[in-house]
This record gives structure tokens, sequence and C-alpha cells, in this order.
């Protein structure tokens, strides 16, 4: 079974003395491959929102020096960390290059990622190792960039970690998650195209996407939780994106139909992100039952008997209906 995602030394107990946050960020979710970035870009694009791409906070165990230092060795362009990949950047320094690459990709600086580690690390007094103070600094981040942006809310892609719901929403009572759901044959395909990180056999696909699936209903706060499927998003993104503004209490804006005609930081400053690129085109819905093609027969029969009951909860029709997960 998948867990969040946390180094051996990590501390993640929270102290109900420094909790909660009092700012109100909207938090995506959803497995990878779900289209977690095209959702962050599109709400973007309402100019109410600032909204980024993914931060890894969980790694390492001594985050806020790992980042001092690596933005120490970045300005002097140490060749240990140069380049946007694992194969150009020393092992030993790769979590905070990523960390700090992907705060550019929100649209902060270095300088900026920086100074606002520092300033953290010196008010409470500590590396930024146990999981409210790395919570502090995520937050310190989007709060930056709502003010820096002038939106009324920030907000910031969970991805994975949506599974463990129930410890951020207490972080963040005023926070909201939106969790998008795609047909996970096709998060399957998907995978296929990035063996770097991707899940490695259908099996492990089904199990991954069965997990992040479920999980976070089980822990979602009353009120707070919603979930939109991606097959919805791209054919009736109308409908599906004012359900979502509608929970967030947000007017609408037609800006969130166009969201490729807008500026965003990601597309500024991709630095290797998987999905910028196709995020960067308007909606199109090519990629849906992709695994069709993708997949054969006997992968989709392996997936659907471990993920068919799921599959069917959410609006997914089974190629062979007479198959249930577990049958």
């Amino acid at each position: 079974m998948f867990t969040l995602a946390i180094p051996p030394m990590f501390n993640s107990s929270l102290d109900s003395t420094l909790l909660p946050l009092r700012s109100n960020p909207l938090l995506l979710g959803g497995e990878d491959r779900s289209g977690t970035t095209l959702l962050s870009i599109l709400l973007d694009s309402h100019p109410d929102l600032v909204v980024g791409p993914e931060i890894d906070f969980t790694e390492p165990v001594n985050l806020g020096p790992h980042i001092l230092a690596v933005c120490a060795m970045m300005a002097c362009q140490d060749p240990r960390v140069t380049g946007t990949t694992k194969e150009t950047i020393d092992f030993k320094w790769f979590d905070g290059v990523h960390f700090v690459l992907q705060c550019e990709r929100f649209g902060l600086d270095r300088d900026d990622v920086q100074e606002l580690v520092a300033r953290l690390m010196a008010e409470r007094g500590t590396d930024l190792s146990t999981l409210e103070d790395r919570c502090f600094l995520i937050d310190s981040i989007g709060e930056f960039r709502r003010q820096q942006t002038g939106a009324k809310r920030w907000g910031l892609k969970l991805q994975r970690r949506i599974q463990d719901i129930g410890t951020y929403a207490t972080i963040w009572p005023k926070a909201h998650f939106v969790h998008i759901i795609r047909d996970g044959r096709d998060v399957a395909a998907s995978h296929a195209n990035v063996p770097d990180w991707g899940h490695r056999s259908i099996a492990e696909a089904a199990q991954g996407w069965l997990e992040v699936v479920t999980r976070p209903r089980l822990g979602a706060p009353s009120g707070r939780y919603l979930e939109v499927r991606y097959e919805d998003l791209v054919t009736v993104p109308r409908e599906t994106v004012a359900r979502m503004l509608e929970y967030l209490g947000l007017r609408w804006n037609e800006a969130v139909l166009h969201h490729a005609e807008h500026k965003h930081a990601l597309f500024d400053k991709p630095w290797g992100h998987p999905s910028a690129e196709a995020a960067a085109q308007p909606l199109y819905t090519r990629c849906i039952g992709r695994y069709l093609q993708d997949l054969t027969p006997q992968e989709v029969e392996q997936f659907e008997r471990i993920a068919g009951n799921e599959l069917e909860q959410f609006g997914y029709k089974l190629s062979v209906p007479a198959l249930r997960g577990g049958e």
C-alpha cells in the first residue's frame, strides 16, 4: 500500500500549539498523470487565484539548511547543482535543487526562496524538519505569491499526498481541496511514457490508482472536498469549472476557459516539468480512451480485475462488463 512519502528521520507529529494556519489555500490532488497540472493552470487563469504546480516538501530531512546550501551553490554555478534532471544533478543535492526549481515554476526567484527559508528558520528556531515547519514554509511561499500577484487565494498541488487529506485539513482548516480523477486505465497508459518514475507494471498502476482515488474520501472534511473527473474537465469545461468556482465561492470569469492564452509562471520556467507542454495547449479530448490503443487487451483485463468496481463507481465503463475488481 502507498503511504505518505516521509523520510526515515522525518517527524510528522503535529504541534497543536503552533497550528492551525490561518490562510485559506486551494489544495489540488490526484494520481500522477491525471490532469493535475492542467487543473492548476486552468484555475491559475482566474484573476482571484494564483495556483502553482507541486512543491515536494517532505524531503530531505534537514529541509531548511539543505535549501540554503543549494541556493548558495547555484549562485556560484557549482557543477554539482546544474541542470534540471537527476542525470545532471549530484544525487546528494537533487532534492534541494528540485525544490528550488519547483518554487521557480510557481513564480518565485531563487533569492525569494532563500529569503523565505532563512526568515522562517530564524523565526521558528528550527531546520524545518517537522511536518508543521514544512507546511509553514509552503504557506509562506503561497502567501508570498498571493500578495505579489494581488490574488485573493493561493493554491498548490498536493498530488498523491491528498491521500493524507485529514492531516492537511487540520493544518489548514480554511483550505479547500479539489481532487481530479481520471480513468485509471488511461493513467496506466500514460505512465508507460515516463519510465524514470512511472508505475512499473499494470498491477502496480491499478493499485496506485485505487489508493489515490479511494483514500481521500475516508478522511475528507465535510464541505471542503470536491471531486472532478478529468474527462468532464475537457469535454464539458464550462459546467465543470463553474461547479469548482461555485464550490470555492468565486465568481465566473471567462479567462478560465482560455488558460493557454494567459501568462503562467510554469510556462516561463518549465524546467523539465513533464506536463507543462501539454498544459499549455487549449483543452483537447484526444487522450480520453488512449488505453484502447496503448494497452493490450490482456493489460486492460488485468487492470479491470483489480480496480473494476472503482472504475464503475466513478462512471467508467468496463471493457469486459463481467469483470469486477477482485473477481
